[in-house]
């Protein structure tokens, strides 16, 4: 099976739908996994599994946000795929130049 490590920047809708299915209230400590990375950083993520894959998807403040304000209807995505987050979290309020 594959293993896929996921930054909230790569996430997409599907990844979320399924962190959300899988965590409806949030994760918590015992959800965490912890490993180094082959740069020797400590990484802490959140397990999620499809048929052929297993993503761990990297721990953040602003996965933690993305996951409790938003709806998969909701979102918006890139050409790529992935989730556009342009929210500050330390102001509040959406970043227009991201």
């Amino acid at each position: 099976m594959k293993r896929v490590i996921v930054d909230y920047k790569k996430i997409t809708p599907e990844i979320l739908e399924l962190l959300n299915q899988k965590f409806p209230d949030g994760y918590n400590d015992g959800d965490i996994i912890t490993f180094d990375n082959h740069h020797n950083e400590t990484i802490e993520a959140v397990e999620v599994k499809t048929a052929d894959c297993i993503y761990l998807v990297k721990i953040s403040s602003k996965l933690h946000y993305t996951m409790a304000n938003f709806s998969v209807d909701e979102l918006e995505v890139n050409d790529d795929g992935h989730i556009i987050l342009n929210y500050d979290l330390k102001e509040g309020v959406y970043d227009e130049e991201e």
